[in-house]
């Protein structure tokens, strides 16, 4: 179940999300066998691990986001997977601050009654012409 937490987002503040660097793990720029996927540094004389000057940034606590913004896409509405007609029912009283996103696995005949569903109740749809003909939807 998803917990809608009620905040107000300002536009001055969507606009100021934090922006971190992209972590990568120790020496992969040196190894093919070393993947760039983040793992802490473990060495016990590892220059990365002690933090010494001219390393890569380590994730901390202090690059963590807003907690307003945390979750906001740059179209300033938070994004819910949908699989069915019925998973709607949960976006109409928040449909200002939540988008429906329709799950990958959903085929054409679902897709199409979960976007009209969503078009009565006033739900946005982000990927609505998804998997759609194109007569279908001009």
């Amino acid at each position: 179940m998803v917990q809608f937490v009620n905040l107000k987002i300002k536009p001055r503040v969507l606009r100021t999300k934090k922006k971190h660097p992209s972590f990568r793990r120790f020496q992969s720029d040196l190894f093919v066998r070393v993947r760039p996927s983040w793992r802490k540094p473990h060495g016990i004389d590892s220059r990365m691990r002690r933090r010494f000057k001219g390393m890569p940034a380590m994730p901390k606590i202090g690059y963590k986001g807003h907690r307003a913004l945390r979750n906001v896409h740059p179209d300033g509405m938070r994004h819910l997977l949908i699989n069915n007609v019925r998973e709607l029912e949960m976006l109409v009283m928040c449909n200002r601050k939540w988008a429906a996103v329709v799950a990958h696995g959903v085929g054409a005949k679902k897709r199409k009654a979960i976007v009209d569903r969503a078009k009565k109740l006033h739900i946005r749809v982000v990927n609505r012409n998804a998997r759609l003909r194109r007569e279908e939807h001009e």
